[in-house]
């Protein structure tokens, strides 16, 4: 297992030949396994992260093996082409063949100044609150539109995505842990 420390803001008692108090924490534990990825082509009349417009590259979906759903946007920033801003929550419920609700409790975030795992950029994560709503026939894989709003401490964010009519491209991943029960998908 790997540790890693940072100096806290203790400091020793002046006169004191004792050294500052580092903490230590365990390194992040890994990722649950993605189940299902689904990702759709069209585009984003409106992305707005904490205040500012943003135009979108990519929007994807995918769950993970606990359930956990995202929606995923790869921003187009000419300033970071890694920013990334994820809606993501437990617990969506498809209450209609044609909707998807997801409950949003987290944002996430990508971007080049992020700390690096295995190359890729650790998501900063912030709670919040907020919805997701996909609108389309699941079954037949077509989404017409997804719309999110979350907010946190640092403001609001805004997605309003728009299907060009081209199926979405899904990929299932069946692996589940040994002795659980499947996670269901809206896919499913």
């Amino acid at each position: 297992m790997t540790l890693f420390a940072t100096a806290s803001v203790a400091a020793p008692v002046r006169g004191s030949l004792s050294r500052p108090l580092v903490l230590a924490s365990d390194e992040p534990k890994p990722e649950p396994d993605t189940i299902v990825f689904a990702l759709m082509s069209g585009k984003c009349p409106t992305l707005k992260v904490a205040g500012r417009d943003f135009e979108c590259r990519a929007v994807g979906f995918f769950q993970t093996e606990e359930g956990r759903a995202n929606f995923t946007i790869a921003l187009n920033d000419p300033t970071d082409a890694s920013h990334i801003v994820t809606f993501s929550g437990n617990h969506g419920v498809r209450s209609q063949d044609n909707l998807y609700e997801l409950p949003i409790d987290e944002m996430q975030f990508k971007s080049s100044d992020r700390p690096k795992l295995d190359g890729l950029p650790v998501p900063l994560i912030e709670g919040s609150t907020g919805n997701c709503k996909l609108i389309g026939s699941l079954a037949s894989q077509q989404v017409s539109s997804i719309s999110c709003s979350a907010t946190n401490k640092n403001g609001k964010y805004e997605l309003q995505f728009e299907s060009d009519g081209t199926p979405m491209v899904l990929r299932r991943i069946r692996r589940t842990r040994a002795g659980g029960p499947p996670v269901m998908t809206p896919f499913d």
